[in-house]
């Protein structure tokens, strides 16, 4: 008897999101750390870039003017003001990922899954959320800002907070959970891949 081949389902759009302090960072290098086959997107962003942070792995760090170049190009399938730093994450490097087959995974602010819900169909939306306090553990041991400027964050997370319920999942994020958190985004991604009627991305 010949064996029956299965189709591929077709490859996933991951869009992993939350208020800042939550981990969102903190996952994504847990999950390039343990050799995970998929392709994570570099943001790139105006932001000064931190200590321990590498140029074109964890960021692509640009000037405003060279920001301002891609921008009036197109290249960004959606870009946002953050706390006064711009950020942006290419089209064509997600698309063209996709054509190959690939899994994708893209970290991005609130605001930021916002703008993908708008603009491509059949992405999958992750909402990673922790308690205020640990925000604000985080936020403080990065050191990076002033008082009045970690009040801002911190009130503003409070509010991201709350769009959770416009996502299709809710994960639980906590910095000595790490590998559960990934584990959950497996997981999520396996039964996506088992179902029915899979879901197809479209750009609009």
């Amino acid at each position: 008897m010949n064996a029956i081949e299965l189709p591929a389902p077709p490859p996933l759009l991951v869009v992993v999101s939350g208020p800042s302090g939550v981990g969102k960072d903190a996952t994504l290098k847990r999950m390039q750390a343990r050799g995970l086959p998929f392709h994570f997107v570099v943001t790139t962003t105006t932001r000064q870039q931190r200590p321990t942070e590498v140029e074109g792995v964890d960021y692509h760090f640009v000037s405003i003017a060279e920001y301002q170049d891609k921008l009036a190009r197109g290249d960004f399938l959606e870009h946002a003001n953050v706390y006064g730093n711009l950020y942006g994450n290419s089209r064509s490097d997600i698309e063209s990922a996709l054509q190959r087959g690939a899994d994708v995974i893209m970290r991005i602010d609130v605001q930021g899954a916002a703008t993908i819900r708008t603009r491509v169909e059949g992405a999958i939306f992750i909402f990673l959320i922790s308690t205020m306090q640990e925000l604000e553990t985080r936020l403080r041991a990065r050191k990076t800002e002033s008082e009045d400027a970690l009040r801002i964050r911190l009130d503003l997370a409070a509010q991201e907070m709350r769009e959770q319920v416009h996502f299709d999942y809710c994960l639980r994020n906590s910095d000595s959970h790490l590998d559960e958190t990934v584990d959950d985004i497996i997981a999520i991604m396996r039964a996506e891949k088992l179902r029915t009627q899979p879901r197809q991305i479209k750009f609009r």
